[in-house]
């Protein structure tokens, strides 16, 4: 029943190298099987390739089921990260930390928020948790197999130009489908779902010894986070779900946000690039900026140019509304390709060569979990019909969002979704950015929805992707870390105002 009343780090792909498996001499006994914590954690030294540099962190792995409903069948090992708490007395727990994705690597995430300035007190009350979870760089890895050279180079689809854009998509998707299938040598990849990645955070918490866990998730991780409080509410203590896709999983309608979420923010880039107008020559006020951006876009859909094509220009633009530290290097590269003479042949075929793809596991991870988790339609015209109707409500890039993506050839999922379960503590903090492209407020407002009395809403006036922490609004940053620290919910929703211009 909904009783609600009034009211990464970023998802593109990140490289992960040394996919080597788990870490020599760093082990865990499994958690007793009746759930009850067990301290049974060995800690040591982190992989190699994990940033860090002085050494802060340290490693170890927690054995969990590939498939739970066979719990003493085959076991894989999810590697964690801790930096600890220092100051025992304030210490109060471990703050499971998740960066989105999904496949996202999170072994380096504490360290990560260390250095962006996540308050000393949230330092001194956790030990924040960080991990790869399963099928992800060091958690027992998955791999499709995909090369630099494929015509499959990042988990947003193109833009569409036209219908038969999507029915040429169709083949390139449904070849990476099977692709994925045919690698799947150990029968891993079914069991990449967000439901059993919440179990591992179970198993996890119960290595640990501790009978609550803390939990602080951006982007996807929002979904794994309210997937857990809803499957393990009396485990559940303060969840944060930051920068939201709306539910515990992604679906054709989630990430047709992401063209919702682009327009609503763009507005912020195309007043930067006005005021800047003298120097980069893209237009005198926000409209002419914008038009400027079809401008370029329908001229490299004809004619590529400085190695761009419409729909990748599409794509780099819609990842540089992430950060506003980014609006200059889009900027100089509008300022380049206004300017440019060259050409580069449209369709030009790549060498004939196989080399790996850096991004191949998180490909791939990105790719298990969101077609697992639920089940997509794969008939073609619907997603004709999709990307006809989003380039007319979206046009900056609702026809690459709504493109048909390998998850309408999957097989069939092994268990429903995550059910929002809104009957349980009230202990869940929504935060989300007004302007976000990826993951835009109606997110944040309908988790905070679903979740009836259990959560709080702290809508921030602010662009980008991630508010706490990685933003710069005070609101919300002293909010989030009130309630991390002394529990302090908000008695209602909370609107932040926008934050003093910087200089």
């Amino acid at each position: 029943m909904n009783r609600k009343r009034g009211v990464g780090r970023s998802v593109t792909l990140v490289a992960v190298l040394g996919l080597a498996g788990a870490v020599t001499g760093v082990s865990v006994v499994a958690a007793e099987q009746s759930g009850e914590p067990v301290a049974q954690v060995q800690w040591g030294a982190c992989p190699e390739d994990v940033p860090n540099d002085p050494p802060q962190l340290q490693c170890a792995t927690v054995p969990v089921p590939l498939n739970y409903s066979d719990p003493d069948g085959t076991q894989i090992e999810i590697t964690i990260s801790r930096l600890a708490s220092t100051n025992p007395e304030k210490r109060r727990g471990v703050l499971m930390l998740n960066p989105g994705g999904p496949g996202g690597t999170g072994l380096d995430q504490p360290t990560f928020l260390a250095a962006q300035g996540i308050p000393a007190s949230v330092l001194d009350s956790y030990d924040l948790i960080g991990m790869d979870t399963r099928g992800v760089g060091h958690s027992t890895p998955v791999n499709c197999g995909f090369t630099a050279e494929q015509e499959y180079q990042a988990n947003v689809p193109p833009y569409a130009v036209d219908e038969a854009a999507v029915a040429e998509r169709a083949g390139v998707v449904k070849g990476v489908a099977e692709q994925c299938a045919a690698n799947d040598h150990n029968g891993q990849l079914r069991h990449l779902t967000t439901a059993n990645m919440a179990r591992d955070l179970d198993r996890i918490r119960a290595a640990l010894g501790e009978e609550k866990t803390n939990f602080l998730g951006y982007s996807y991780g929002s979904g794994l986070g309210a997937a857990y409080a809803s499957m393990f509410p009396e485990r559940s203590d303060r969840i944060v779900l930051d920068s939201n896709i709306g539910d515990t999983h992604l679906n054709e309608e989630g990430i047709r946000r992401y063209a919702r979420g682009m327009e609503e923010t763009f507005p912020d880039f195309a007043k930067w690039a006005a005021e800047r107008n003298e120097s980069y020559g893209l237009g005198s006020t926000p409209e002419e900026v914008r038009d400027t951006y079809f401008t370029i876009a329908e001229k490299l859909d004809e004619t590529p140019a400085e190695g761009l094509d419409g729909g990748t220009f599409r794509f780099i633009n819609f990842a540089s509304l992430y950060n506003e530290k980014s609006y200059g290097q889009a900027a100089q590269t509008w300022q380049s390709l206004l300017n440019s003479t060259g050409t580069a042949p449209k369709g030009a075929q790549p060498a004939a060569t196989s080399t790996p793809s850096p991004n191949d596991n998180a490909l791939t991870v990105f790719l298990a979990v969101t077609c697992n988790d639920v089940e997509w339609p794969e008939d073609v015209q619907s997603y004709q019909r999709a990307v006809a109707e989003d380039r007319e409500k979206y046009p900056l890039f609702g026809a690459a969002t709504a493109n048909i993506i390998p998850c309408a050839y999957w097989q069939e999922p092994l268990e429903p979704p995550v059910a929002i379960n809104d009957e349980g503590p009230a202990n869940i903090l929504v935060v989300q950015n007004q302007r976000d492209p990826v993951t835009p407020l109606s997110g944040g407002e309908s988790i905070n929805e679903k979740l009836g009395e259990r959560s709080r809403l702290v809508s921030v006036d602010g662009s980008g992707h991630g508010a706490y922490v990685l933003g710069k609004n005070p609101c919300a940053l002293n909010t989030t870390t009130n309630y991390l620290v002394d529990g302090t919910m908000p008695e209602r929703d909370v609107t932040c105002e926008a934050a003093p211009a910087s200089g």
